[in-house]
């Protein structure tokens, strides 16, 4: 898609944001990436919290909540972080985090909230929910949070249990709760309580009926795709980051939910070829087909896609997007 195809398809202000991989990067020279894709004309950044990395190969896994102080400090951008309360952090808990958070940074920082993944939530020692437990488990702690961030005292019994909970410091206006789902189905069953929707960038299709499931169903707010990428100057050479980096994404849902350790993971992924792991990822040195892939998106009705390239060096990425694909897609990009 030429530029011009762009601008006329697309034709509203979006935001093209940066993915900051814990999973892959050590928090230090996380924070230092934030920055710089903040002066290369990234938009806005975001980030899973994790326990574990998918592999281990990656690495890393930096404790999210503490970044994000730094990362707001020292930057202006507005960020949010996609994590599973009910589990290894008690709603409670995450409200109060939340609203810290909010109270200093006002109007910078969501939260999409999740279901979760064994990887990280086995080191409770607490047995792994079915799916449809984790469901009720996700919709009770959003209603013990909001609640939580209103001013309210609550107490609950049921797949959560909350005594007598207060968060004390609190922003003016709460930071908002985002959906995180992958299927139509998740979409539409969020769409009652989220003020926003968070989604993995998967083929045109299955994009399109994400976000229509989620607005049939009443959904509201802003919806967003995280875009997993390799690019690098050759092709083999970005072909080969993104089969080291990420063959875990050739793993589908239930599966990646229910794997707890990430040396399975990297047993599940060790015959992974090309055609798997471009199903999964964005592969190209050619920077106009990940502009194209970009624009596709917005021009589905997404209000804004996070780059996520799948490397560990994240430097030449930021500055050959800063360069060339930001200021192509700059008539549609801005702050949504």
């Amino acid at each position: 898609m030429t530029t011009g195809g762009i601008r006329a398809c697309v034709g509203r202000m979006a935001t093209i944001g940066f993915h900051a991989s814990h999973e892959q990067i050590a928090p230090s020279a996380l924070l230092e990436h934030v920055q710089h894709a903040e002066r290369a004309g990234f938009g806005a950044a975001m980030c899973s919290d994790h326990l574990a990395p998918w592999s281990v190969r990656q690495g890393h896994s930096g404790q999210s909540w503490a970044w994000l102080g730094a990362a707001l400090a020292s930057t202006s951008l507005r960020f949010g972080v996609v994590m599973a309360p009910g589990q290894r952090y008690h709603p409670a808990v995450m409200a109060q985090a939340i609203a810290t958070l909010g109270e200093m940074f006002p109007g910078r920082f969501w939260a999409a909230l999740g279901s979760g993944e064994h990887l990280n939530e086995h080191v409770t020692g607490d047995g792994w929910p079915a799916k449809a437990v984790r469901e009720r488990r996700l919709v009770e702690s959003v209603d013990v949070m909001r609640r939580l961030l209103a001013g309210d005292e609550v107490s609950h019994r049921g797949e959560i249990v909350v005594d007598r909970a207060r968060v004390w410091s609190r922003p003016a206006e709460p930071p908002p709760l985002i959906a995180a789902a992958v299927s139509a189905a998740s979409a539409a069953s969020h769409a009652a309580w989220a003020d926003g929707l968070v989604t993995v960038a998967a083929d045109r299709r299955t994009l399109r009926e994400v976000l229509t499931a989620y607005r049939d169903a009443g959904g509201r707010g802003p919806v967003s795709a995280q875009l997993h990428l390799s690019w690098a100057p050759d092709e083999h050479e970005a072909l080969a980051i993104a089969l080291d980096q990420w063959a875990y994404g050739t793993i589908g849902q239930p599966d990646s939910w229910d794997i707890a350790s990430p040396e399975e993971f990297d047993r599940r992924t060790a015959d992974v070829d090309e055609a798997a792991i471009r199903q999964a990822v964005t592969v190209s040195s050619d920077l106009s087909v990940h502009e194209a892939r970009v624009a596709e998106i917005l021009e589905l009705g997404y209000d804004a896609v996070y780059l996520h390239h799948v490397g560990q060096e994240q430097t030449a990425f930021i500055d050959a997007f800063g360069e060339r694909v930001l200021p192509a897609l700059a008539s549609t990009a801005g702050p949504a």
